[in-house]
């Protein structure tokens, strides 16, 4: 009850304005606080991690790592926050954040706005890593060498975190997006790679990749992921998208988030997971809201999900309900592990 009438208040305000309001309750430790909901059904390994189940927290929730302590201890098996920049960057104009409640849905014009590499370093540098935590990275709207950006903020920050999630998928910085071209992509991640490369402990290195590419481009970028060492493959981040949508401000530009998304993204997660074969895990997003949701994901392809929109209308007690939901469907279906049922629903989606 405490939290139906906390996302009510919530509601009544801007978006962005209540989101801040948010993270600063939980610095407060107005959340929950058990800790990760798991069973051996649920424990997952993913990239050389192991996962205490398999919801983890999109990035964007907590852009400038201020409220890691109680986020572990929210119910998630793993967390990534970012994205990050080199410098410190506002963002666009405000307003930019526009909830879609019919939609259950969000748009988001952010632009990248953090504090930048080094407050968000130390920030993560004090971090007790309960369970796994990620950063993603992101490029500087004015850099002159974006795919050189990327490099700096995993070298500067790399030391304090379990994996990195290389960003080139957001639809709200200009020309992002053409990063993930072949050979754009290909030198972006040699130069990430090299600089992983000079940390002193191997840390993962993820793709998060849009929703709204072809079967042609999915193609390309997947072969490009496989020959570049990648450890894993996110999919999907927000989409361009309108299709469908009844709520007042369905017209902003920016990227669309939650229930609006799922199709798109478990489509697009299914592909990719036929196209590399089980070689390298993926990670599902886009518009999980409950256990089921989840379940399908994993079904589709996905060794793990992520979620975001979702909490804004269902609160945080939503990560155990969806790990305590999914034990359950896996119970039901005879599988002993997440990993059993990795695919296995691969086909309807294809």
């Amino acid at each position: 009850m405490f939290e139906r009438l906390g996302l009510m208040a919530l509601h009544r305000l801007d978006p962005e304005r209540a989101h801040g309001l948010a993270l600063d309750a939980l610095r407060m430790g107005l959340g929950p606080g058990g800790g990760p909901v798991t069973s051996p059904r649920l424990a997952v390994r993913l990239a050389g991690m192991d996962l205490p189940n398999p919801v983890g927290l999109a990035a964007g929730f907590d852009k400038n790592a201020v409220a890691v302590a109680p986020l572990m201890r929210a119910g998630f098996g793993f967390l990534e926050v970012g994205a990050a920049t080199p410098r410190p960057q506002p963002g666009n104009p405000r307003p930019r954040m526009f909830r879609l409640p019919q939609d259950a849905a969000v748009i988001n014009r952010f632009g990248f706005n953090n504090d930048g590499m080094e407050a968000i370093g130390a920030r993560l540098a004090q971090v007790r890593r309960a369970i796994p935590l990620g950063l993603n990275l992101g490029a500087n709207k004015d850099s002159d060498d974006r795919a050189a950006d990327f490099a700096r903020v995993l070298a500067h920050c790399g030391p304090h975190v379990d994996f990195v999630t290389v960003n080139v998928s957001s639809p709200n910085t200009e020309r992002l997006r053409d990063l993930q071209g072949p050979e754009a992509l290909r030198r972006l991640l040699a130069g990430v790679m090299a600089a992983r490369d000079g940390l002193q402990r191997r840390v993962p290195v993820f793709l998060k990749i849009a929703p709204d590419l072809s079967a042609a481009e999915l193609s390309d970028l997947c072969g490009v992921a496989l020959e570049s060492g990648l450890d894993a493959i996110i999919a999907t981040n927000t989409t361009l998208s309108r299709e469908g949508l009844k709520s007042a401000h369905a017209g902003q530009m920016g990227g669309l988030s939650g229930a609006p998304v799922f199709e798109k993204s478990t489509w697009v997660l299914a592909q990719v997971s036929a196209l590399t074969q089980g070689r390298l895990p993926l990670i599902g997003v886009g518009g999980v809201a409950s256990a089921e949701q989840a379940y399908a994901k994993i079904r589709a392809g996905a060794s793990a999900v992520q979620l975001y929109t979702a909490l804004g209308y269902q609160g945080l007690s939503l990560v155990g309900r969806i790990a305590a939901g999914l034990d359950a469907l896996l119970a039901r279906d005879g599988f002993g592990s997440v990993a059993e049922a990795v695919g296995t629903g691969r086909g309807d989606w294809l």
